[in-house]
């Protein structure tokens, strides 16, 4: 992919059988963010939700390597190939989803789902201060007891999700204490930051950009290229998948369809 991988296998959960499908989470999370759609997918496809890189359970990557999006995804390939794994179709939510964009750019991807993909903003986003992920840093460990509660839940996670009182209280946590404790969340998001994704249209394969019409963070851009398909997703925010795990799986089954069928030697 066009960058020397570190030596890191990234953590990861794997479930169902057929064409394989990574699954890529967003920024500030870890691989939970799938739980509610595993099954749906994994009834058609041997799934794959990854960790990145100093998210999760999986190590950081070493201060040679850019935490950029397309070095994600290079983490990615080199994970797959760890594994025996040659083509897949790929689908992230946010900055999960440039990863996958990204990774479609690649000879070895069959599909590509974004959902509420980010880069896609009309300038680069620039430094900014990290007060809110302090914060939570500093309370994370008082916050186990509020997410008990609907309310709570609302409170914590009303920025990213739109129905927070459809997350299981210790899914809330994990998600909350992803946010404010993963290691790698510095870098990536400087990263983030610091430029747009490009290059959209040089994707040869299905491209599904799916967008929730309650995301208080991204938007979609004014346009795409032709053959790209867009998906609204209704009533959902930012992290769509506990607010409708039926629309987010239909989004990339639907993608994963249209591809053509990897041979058996693949």
């Amino acid at each position: 992919m066009g960058m020397q991988p570190s030596d890191l296998t990234l953590a990861h959960d794997r479930a169902g059988s057929g064409e394989p499908l990574v699954l890529v989470h967003p920024l500030g999370a870890d691989r939970g963010v799938w739980a509610p759609v595993m099954d749906r997918l994994a009834a058609r496809h041997d799934v794959i939700a990854m960790d990145m890189p100093g998210f999760g359970e999986s190590p950081e990557l070493p201060e040679d390597v850019p935490a950029t999006a397309h070095g994600i995804a290079t983490e990615i390939a080199a994970t797959l190939d760890s594994l025996g794994v040659g083509r897949a179709h790929v689908a992230g939510i946010s900055l999960g989803g440039w990863v996958a964009l990204e990774f479609a750019k690649s000879d070895r991807c069959l599909s590509v789902t974004g959902l509420c993909a980010a880069g896609f903003w009309a300038r680069p986003l620039g430094p900014r201060p990290e007060a809110s992920r302090g914060a939570a840093k500093a309370l994370v460990g008082l916050l186990r007891p509020l997410l008990q509660s609907e309310d709570g839940r609302r409170l914590a996670l009303r920025g990213v999700i739109a129905h927070p009182e459809r997350v299981p209280p210790a899914d809330a946590y994990r998600l909350v204490r992803a946010y404010a404790a993963s290691p790698g969340f510095a870098r990536a998001n400087a990263e983030m930051r610091k430029t747009l994704f490009s290059g959209l249209e040089d994707i040869r394969v299905p491209v599904t950009l799916a967008w929730a019409d309650r995301d208080r963070l991204v938007s979609p851009p004014r346009s795409v290229p032709q053959g790209v398909h867009t998906v609204r997703l209704r009533d959902c925010g930012h992290v769509p998948t506990w607010d409708s795990p039926d629309q987010v799986a239909a989004a990339i089954l639907q993608t994963t369809a249209a591809a053509r069928p990897v041979s058996s030697g693949a």
